[in-house]
């Protein structure tokens, strides 16, 4: 018995052994990918709020010199070069944009009027490993508020980040309407 008792403790020794670099494996991602995901609702609360607020450089300052703001109107669109787009705009538009509607002559920026935006179930979907680059899709919800009216639009956004030395920066946004076809009795004046 005594030879039976030795060789049984061997076997769990060693399992034990085996196991121990495996669990350390399995937890560095879930660490690692826990604080990208936080990183990632970071930005896009950040973004969120700073359509809220109109603070619309701090919007465009999210986005990396090459990142485009892309809303395509249905969501079988693949590209935006030569075809219809809501929204397909650089940096450089989205600068345009911004002095159009802050402009003191701007009409339509005259009647007061705001946004709430609601952003959620972000699931980071892939970290490039090279690059530290990241495709996140997400939920929202927007309520517009101009001369006592409603309108609401919900959708999905789907971000590609690019890693850069200040952070995370929008490479590219996709803005997918659930209400894109839908009729408006007047046209989107600023990022949703």
């Amino acid at each position: 018995m005594a030879a039976k008792k030795k060789t049984t403790r061997r076997p769990p020794a060693k399992r034990a052994a085996r196991a121990a670099p495996a669990a350390r494996t399995t937890t560095a991602p879930k660490a690692n990918g826990s604080d990208v995901q936080r990183e990632v609702e970071t930005l896009l609360y950040r973004q969120s709020e700073a359509l809220d607020n109109k603070e619309w450089k701090a919007f465009i300052d999210l986005f990396a010199a090459d990142g485009m703001y892309w809303m395509p109107p249905a969501p079988h669109y693949t590209t935006w070069d030569g075809a219809p787009s809501i929204f397909a705009e650089d940096r450089d538009m989205m600068t345009v944009r911004m002095k159009r509607v802050t402009h003191p002559h701007a009409w339509s920026q005259q009647p007061e009027w705001g946004t709430n935006h609601v952003v959620s179930n972000v699931v980071v979907e892939k970290i490039d490993p090279r690059s530290g680059d990241v495709h996140v899709r997400s939920r929202f919800h927007m309520v517009e508020l101009r001369r006592d009216e409603l309108r609401h639009f919900a959708g999905s956004y789907r971000h590609h980040l690019k890693r850069t030395k200040d952070g995370l920066k929008i490479k590219l946004q996709r803005v997918d309407m659930v209400n894109a076809q839908a009729p408006y009795e007047y046209v989107l004046q600023v990022w949703v």
